[in-house]
């Protein structure tokens, strides 16, 4: 049974991630691959990142697979439409059986299954996609209704989805995910070059239990699972004994969520007598004093505070359920306590004016994050704000041709606004920043340019 694990990122195809230069390996799919090897499936990784579409080709027509699964999300969608089409066309590879799996496939099931793949995963991957490769290599006891968490088409062409599968219980159980599957010296390189500093991924949970109307949950639900910290830490350690890399990234959406797991976790790296910088995410409502310590003593030299918004109007039309002063005290006790703070930023968001978006100055000049990052909002299929704005879309864009992140509707300004205030944000807080400096001629070089954004702003009003 030849298999083979995939996605359709190509980093070379994104202008923007290229000047960032901040990538992660595709955890997903190399936690299936530990999954499938555990289980006597032995498979291929063709990690796409550093290669082009073509080399993407030709792998795949080398090693002719059985099975081939792709990991799918918004960003990737195009691309992975590309090489389902690729696969279609090519006579040598009419027994490969394409699934498709990740955040994008839910709610655009019938479309993918209609372009060409055989089968959907819904949800976690790892028990369904064992379940599939043993059903394609006939030795599964069990016929493709019975198969919890997929979708495929019926001989009618209808789109049949099956029961939804149970979510994995104990996340400890499952295998570090196949690190030596990928080359991870061109990521720590990559990072390197850009940063002074490498960086490695880990996830210690599986999903959130919050309810931000933009934010999707398409695959492990509105739900909290960890790994325990002992776990955790045995991974950090292996990590150490295999690979020089100087940092990690916690890719959780919440790290702080349970203060007893932090402290277990602070105190099993004690144990294991290892120390290991790390930049992770969480929530103002779940840090206070002693958490910032925990990280602190942790390891913790970045954390990344959600607010989206310096108005609490916009934050509670969002349903963040975070009061924007509270953000503001964490951004500045994380760093008295000597961590950066980072935070994340977007406009357009739906009843959000224009002197929202200047609360929205101000709460980055008086919070004064170390970096922050800003983006327009846009509706993803499947969440709350998507139902809220499906209405208002501005243009009936093609599926095949078009993600979710293109998707425009009537708003309270027009796009180019939006745009513009994204610049006037960033060369306003920036220019705030070189004067804290002192740099004067900096100062007035980004005042400039926020005085012409938003003179620009006006004009698209």
């Amino acid at each position: 049974m030849r298999i083979v694990l995939t996605h359709g990122y190509f980093l070379k195809e994104d202008a923007k991630e290229q000047e960032i230069m901040r990538p992660y390996i595709p955890l997903g799919i190399l936690y299936i691959s530990a999954w499938l090897q555990k289980h006597g499936y032995d498979n291929d990784i063709f990690d796409s990142t550093f290669q082009s579409f073509e080399q993407q080709q030709q792998f795949i027509l080398e090693k002719k697979p059985d099975v081939i699964g792709v990991y799918t999300n918004l960003m990737t969608k195009l691309n992975v439409l590309r090489l389902v089409q690729f696969v279609k066309s090519k006579p040598e590879l009419s027994h490969t059986k394409i699934v498709l799996g990740g955040p994008e496939v839910r709610n655009h099931m019938k479309n993918f299954l209609s372009y060409g793949a055989d089968a959907i995963v819904l949800g976690e991957g790892e028990e369904t996609m064992l379940e599939i490769v043993q059903y394609f290599n006939q030795k599964l006891d069990k016929n493709i209704h019975e198969i919890d968490g997929i979708a495929f088409l019926s001989e009618t062409g209808e789109c049949v989805q099956n029961k939804e599968r149970a979510k994995l219980k104990e996340l400890s159980d499952l295998p570090f995910p196949n690190r030596n599957k990928v080359n991870l010296q061109l990521y720590f390189d990559a990072w390197k070059q850009k940063h002074g500093t490498s960086a490695i991924s880990i996830n210690t949970m599986r999903g959130c239990p919050y309810t931000c109307k933009w934010c999707s949950r398409a695959v492990y639900g509105q739900s909290y699972r960890r790994r325990s910290a002992k776990n955790v830490v045995d991974e950090m350690v292996w990590i150490k004994q295999n690979y020089e890399v100087d940092t990690i990234w916690f890719v959780d959406d919440v790290f702080t969520v349970s203060h007893k797991w932090l402290k277990e976790f602070k105190e099993a790296l004690q144990a294991a007598n290892i120390q290991f910088p790390y930049e992770c995410i969480t929530r103002a409502d779940r840090m206070n004093e002693e958490v910032i310590q925990d990280l602190k003593a942790s390891g913790c030299f970045r954390v990344w505070i959600g607010a989206e918004s310096g108005s609490q109007k916009v934050i509670d039309l969002m349903d963040r359920r975070v009061d924007v002063n509270k953000v503001r005290e964490m951004i500045q006790r994380s760093q008295a306590n000597g961590i950066q703070a980072g935070t994340f930023i977007m406009v357009g968001y739906p009843g959000e004016t224009e002197e929202d978006i200047f609360e929205t100055v101000n709460h980055l000049k008086v919070s004064n994050p170390d970096i922050f990052t800003i983006t327009v909002a846009y509706p993803i299929k499947g969440t709350p704000l998507y139902e809220e704005v499906e209405d208002r879309f501005i243009a009936d864009l093609p599926w095949e041709k078009s993600t979710d992140r293109d998707i425009d509707f009537k708003r309270t300004y027009s796009r180019k606004y939006y745009n513009h205030a994204v610049s006037m944000i960033i060369n306003e807080v920036n220019a705030f920043k070189a004067k804290q400096r002192g740099e004067h001629l900096n100062y007035h070089k980004l005042k400039l340019k926020a005085i012409t954004q938003r003179g620009k702003m006006l004009l698209t009003k």
